[in-house]
């Protein structure tokens, strides 16, 4: 009888424990993102917002619904470099084609991309900043894997920012970022 009761607790606390298990895994995939409309008031909190949807821990969900509203219609996000054949190139994404073919390495590896400066100019309502970058796995990562530099187009329509591209390109042996664009 003993045995029993101790087998049937075992079950019982197994059953109990795999079904919060469960219920939490279906808690953070059901996770519904908003959009916060005051992250696109200024230049800064635009930018600083950019970097911060698309960073997070490894298994973190991003919110792409966030960085969808950062982006003027038919916006492009364009990285440039090298193929294995050392040819220059360049690939023109929408964001909805960037989440396809990002998003779900960003989530399984973590990704931390972490803007260390800024060189701004703007005339009248259009701004181009080149953005500096240090990419990390997880946040508490001393060393970058990758550094670069954003090229990123904006434009203000006298209530919001919005970005109209971002083009990039990595640092490499080849091509180190200039001291001008460093801290």
């Amino acid at each position: 009888m003993k045995k029993f009761l101790v087998v049937l607790l075992v079950i019982t606390v197994s059953t109990s424990i795999h079904a919060q298990y469960k219920n939490k895994k279906a808690n953070q995939d059901s996770i519904e993102f908003k959009i916060d409309s005051t992250t696109v008031l200024t230049l800064d909190s635009t930018i600083k917002t950019l970097y911060a949807v698309i960073s997070g821990e490894k298994g973190q969900k991003r919110n792409w619904k966030q960085f969808k509203f950062l982006f003027k219609p038919d916006a492009k996000l364009i990285p440039s470099g090298q193929d294995k054949e050392g040819n220059f190139g360049v690939r023109y994404m929408s964001p909805d084609d960037y989440i396809k073919s990002s998003g779900k390495w960003l989530v399984e590896n973590g990704f931390f991309e972490k803007e260390i400066n800024r060189k701004v100019d703007t005339f009248g309502n259009i701004t181009h900043v080149l953005s500096t970058y240090e990419s990390f796995y997880s946040e508490g990562d001393e060393s970058p894997f990758i550094r670069g530099i954003n090229s990123i187009q904006l434009v203000n329509d006298g209530k919001r920012w919005w970005v109209v591209n971002i083009f990039w390109t990595q640092e490499t042996e080849n091509n180190p970022i200039p001291k001008v664009y460093l801290p």
